[in-house]
């Protein structure tokens, strides 16, 4: 036990703390710990050692060797730490060895940015990749996703809490004839029961406002699954628009995710003003409408104008929910004054796990305070 502790702590220094090769790193397991040691060497000390080197070869069998000694979690954390340290983005535009790589959420954003200076034979194998990430996620979050939003919206077709104008009063009468007073020759209606709302209608309309900053990634990936899953629903419209210093609807292509992605382009500026300007002529019902911007809210255009968009959308009755993040990463860096300022405007602003994205939109339909909300699920709001 003594030994193995040593060989750990022996592969996490690496070799510059063993300059006399006095911890044996083979026994029982053969050559798997040296060989664990040597990728762990040709990425993390590789100033000292050389990398992976510039080679498809050394490249590929690196990318083989990280598969056969880690687990999936720990190999896609060691492609990520590849691809940020070493730079070997360019290893992506190579159709064998991208078809080495694990896939994960990190990798299909770090394509999606290198989606413009992709050759041709590579992108098919991207579009693989990708498609295989995604079409995990439906598998994952579709489900909660159309439960989440499907039970909100039957629940309120029964309409038990109808206004005035939508009460059937036949119904509603003859629910309530056991509470009939004969004194007064009338009926006490303690029940009262809504018309509800025909099969198909459309209940609520959800715009994903989405920022495609670099740092956003992931966050476009999830929004990208989440819209088409909600888009395949007849009791909401939902309608999907990606910005930077310009505004791209791509609410035509929800049915196809994968498409989708492709159709967004990573990187660049941001103009959160021009995004909602765009929103605002989206709205057409304000009162049924939830707009969900994702984004870290850092503004590259007017910013007193987008501040004074954003309230009067919500002043007209749309609700607005600011996203800093829908991954599992937590939030990335984001402008907290603007944050803050959302907060004073009493717009709900902070970071939302995929897992918790189906719940807070059944809490966004249903109208529920979503400070209630986030209170329920740990979150602090910004």
């Amino acid at each position: 036990m003594q030994d193995d502790r040593i060989k750990k702590w022996r592969m996490i220094l690496g070799k510059p703390s063993d300059p006399e090769n006095a911890v044996n790193l083979q026994g029982g397991e053969g050559d798997m710990n040296e060989g664990m040691d040597d990728v762990l060497d040709a990425l993390y000390d590789s100033d000292r050692q050389g990398g992976l080197g510039k080679s498809t070869p050394n490249i590929n069998r690196w990318l083989g060797d990280i598969r056969k000694y880690f687990p999936t979690p720990v190999v896609q954390v060691m492609q990520k730490d590849a691809l940020d340290n070493l730079g070997l983005d360019q290893m992506l535009l190579e159709p064998e060895l991208l078809e080495s790589v694990e896939p994960d959420v990190g990798l299909v954003g770090t394509l999606l940015s290198l989606n413009k200076v992709m050759p041709l034979q590579t992108k098919e194998t991207a579009h693989m990749v990708v498609k295989k990430v995604v079409d995990a996620l439906e598998k994952k979050l579709a489900n909660p996703m159309r439960q989440a939003i499907e039970g909100t919206i039957n629940r309120s077709v029964r309409n038990r809490r109808p206004k005035l104008n939508e009460i059937d009063w036949h119904k509603t009468i003859r629910r309530n004839l056991k509470h009939y007073q004969p004194e007064f020759k009338t009926v006490i209606p303690e029940t009262l029961i809504g018309f509800g709302r025909k099969n198909g209608q459309i209940t609520k309309e959800i715009i994903l406002l989405v920022d495609q900053s670099g740092s956003m990634a992931s966050s476009v990936v999830y929004a990208s699954v989440f819209g088409a899953v909600m888009a395949s629903l007849r009791s909401v419209k939902t309608q999907m628009v990606v910005f930077d210093t310009a505004v791209v609807d791509l609410t035509k292509e929800l049915k196809d995710p994968v498409e989708l992605l492709f159709g967004t382009q990573l990187g660049g500026g941001t103009d959160i003003n021009l995004a909602l300007q765009y929103a605002e002529g989206l709205i057409t019902r304000p009162a049924d409408t939830i707009l969900v911007l994702i984004s870290d809210l850092y503004e590259g255009g007017n910013v007193s104008e987008m501040l004074r968009r954003s309230k009067a959308i919500k002043e007209s009755g749309t609700q607005i929910i600011a996203l800093l993040a829908l991954s599992d990463e937590g939030a990335p860096m984001f402008d907290k004054d603007i944050a803050n300022r959302y907060g004073a405007m009493d717009i709900p602003t902070f970071a939302c796990t995929p897992e918790q994205f189906p719940d807070l939109m059944a809490a966004a339909i249903k109208q529920e305070d979503l400070n209630n909300w986030m209170a329920r699920n740990g979150i602090v709001g910004k």
